[in-house]
């Protein structure tokens, strides 16, 4: 039976080093790393979110700066918005909460923020260097997912990695940074013609594709450290992932919940990206 990944556990860790790091680093320069979130519209996923971070950031230290504008915002106020919190001195770190309204162009969102603000990791800029491993910010949850991984104990190097899903978000560079840690990897998606031959394959196995219980007992290898990204819902409306998480767990090693495992992981990184925002306009780090 495989050893649950406690997300809770690995995020309060992450949490509480980087409050500690916030009051030294306050007591040095006399500046509060400042996080501004803006959501456009009503979407009640997404109020929740944006209340989770400005919780966050209360029990950081940090101060947080709310946005929220009516569904019927213009492209052109936004990225107004955008310019005026680029060259706001105290705000550190900016996030425009996605998915944004039909009539936004959310690249132009996103290449809008400042990459010294870009505290999601979205702006080309920073996925640049992601992939040069040249990088300040890791976009969040790929990074809170490393954090998981080493929670085990178990080395990448060496090891065969599948990453179930291409996202920009979650996919392709949480295949970068398993590629860092000198991992094996192996990225599937859509159109892979046999994804249960080559998720056998993973010693570790990160599924984020968003289509509950897509991996089963039958598709993960025995001994494998699988990480659950997807969040979805059961027939009976409760919360499930990406994996059939009662059956794998018989086979895995260590897998992670859901809910529980990859989620707060994610609050976490954002924090600890808005800091190093916060650092590097301080002069802290070049």
């Amino acid at each position: 039976m495989a050893a649950l990944i406690n997300g809770k556990e690995v995020s309060a860790k992450v949490r509480e080093s980087v409050r500690l790091e916030t009051e030294e680093f306050k007591k040095r320069t006399g500046v509060t790393p400042g996080l501004a979130v803006i959501l456009v519209g009503d979407d009640p996923a997404s109020k929740i979110y944006v209340g989770n971070k400005k919780k966050a950031c209360l029990e950081e230290g940090f101060n947080s700066f709310e946005h929220i504008l009516p569904e019927s915002t213009t492209e052109t106020e936004l990225l107004e918005l955008i310019k005026k919190l680029n060259a706001d001195p105290a705000v550190h770190g900016i996030l425009c909460q996605l998915p944004l309204p039909k009539h936004i162009n959310e690249r132009a969102v996103i290449e809008a923020i400042s990459p010294e603000k870009d505290v999601d990791a979205f702006h080309p800029q920073n996925v640049g260097r992601i992939m040069t491993g040249n990088y300040k910010f890791l976009p969040c949850t790929p990074a809170g997912i490393m954090e998981l991984i080493h929670s085990t104990g178990i080395s990448v190097s060496g090891k065969r990695c599948t990453v179930v899903g291409r996202s920009n978000i979650v996919g392709k560079p949480m295949a970068m940074l398993l590629l860092h840690e000198n991992g094996t990897v192996n990225i599937c998606h859509s159109k892979t013609a046999d994804l249960k031959a080559e998720c056998l394959r993973a010693d570790i196995l990160v599924a984020a594709v968003g289509k509950a219980k897509l991996i089963t007992e039958d598709m993960v290898k025995e001994g494998a450290v699988v990480i659950d990204v997807g969040m979805n819902r059961n027939e009976q409306g409760k919360l499930c992932g990406d994996v059939d998480f009662e059956n794998v767990s018989k086979k895995a090693s260590f897998i992670t919940p859901v809910p529980g495992g990859v989620g707060p992981m994610t609050i976490a990184m954002l924090m600890r990206n808005t800091l190093t925002a916060a650092k590097t306009a301080a002069g802290e780090i070049s």
